[in-house]
């Protein structure tokens, strides 16, 4: 695969997991691909196998994010596609016992690091005549996930943002779309995926019936990327089995341990 040969591509988050693999699947199509973490000990670790530019940055900073995308265009002269894979979540727990400090960072990472990532590296792909920029979002935005907090109305800011950017910079040839992983394998859900009640409930409310693996989103993010989706913006599409034709996850066997059953339904001692 070369269909990227030549294009020069920027992944946050790409130290480990859906970025990782993201940026990997992009290099072995012939792309320059620039990983971006906060991390430098995890993008050295990331960058081993393959041929990737590492650039250790914070999204949630305005500077660092203008020497990342900076960092970028100084591979080929130009940036041709972004992907925005930074986030997080810091706020699982009853809405009526949610760390504020924590709700703030959360919503900072995911919608502000997101927004930033955005408003610099557009400049460069509006200078360059066109691109892509495919943000990663979440099933928690379209399927509620209970007591997660901040996740689910943070990765709801980014898919709007997708929409307005889209409708924004379609004038410029630029395009903008979003990604929904559901329940995807990495060392991050390790926990979830390993096995045991909350993964059984995934999989009974997944037609397809088995947890995403990253290649599963790399493939659409490729596609998003590529030559082959230039009349496709503004969308935001589910990679998750199927799980948002149902409903989302059942993390009740976890969380009342630490919360009770009164807890977990709003009741605060």
């Amino acid at each position: 695969m070369t269909e990227f040969e030549g294009k020069s591509i920027l992944v946050t988050g790409g130290g480990s997991g859906i970025g990782l693999g993201i940026a990997t699947a992009l290099a072995d199509a012939g792309a320059t691909v620039t990983i971006v973490g906060r991390t430098e000990s995890t993008l050295a670790r990331a960058a081993e196998a393959k041929d990737l530019r590492t650039f250790a940055a914070d999204v949630t900073s305005e500077d660092a994010v203008v020497d990342a995308v900076a960092f970028a265009v100084e591979a080929t002269g130009r940036l041709d596609g972004v992907v925005a894979c930074a986030g997080g979540n810091e706020t699982i727990a009853p809405v009526t016992q949610i760390d504020v400090a924590a709700w703030r960072r959360t919503v900072e990472l995911n919608v502000t690091g997101t927004m930033l990532t955005l408003k610099h590296s557009a400049r460069e792909l509006v200078r360059g005549g066109g691109g892509s920029f495919v943000a990663i979002s979440s099933i928690a935005s379209s399927n509620t996930h209970r007591w997660f907090g901040a996740y689910g109305v943070s990765k709801s800011g980014v898919d709007h943002l997708v929409q307005l950017a889209a409708d924004e910079l379609g004038a410029s040839n630029v395009r903008v779309n979003g990604i929904r992983p559901g329940l995807t394998r990495t060392e991050l859900v390790a926990l979830i995926t390993d096995g045991g009640p909350i993964l059984d409930d995934y999989l009974e409310c997944t037609p397809l019936g088995r947890v995403g693996e990253v290649d599963d989103i790399a493939a659409l993010a490729l596609f998003l990327l590529g030559p082959t989706s230039t009349w496709i913006t503004g969308q935001v599409i589910n990679v998750d089995g199927g799980q948002s034709l149902r409903r989302g996850p059942d993390y009740t066997s976890m969380l009342e341990q630490v919360y009770g059953a009164d807890g977990l339904r709003g009741v605060v001692s």
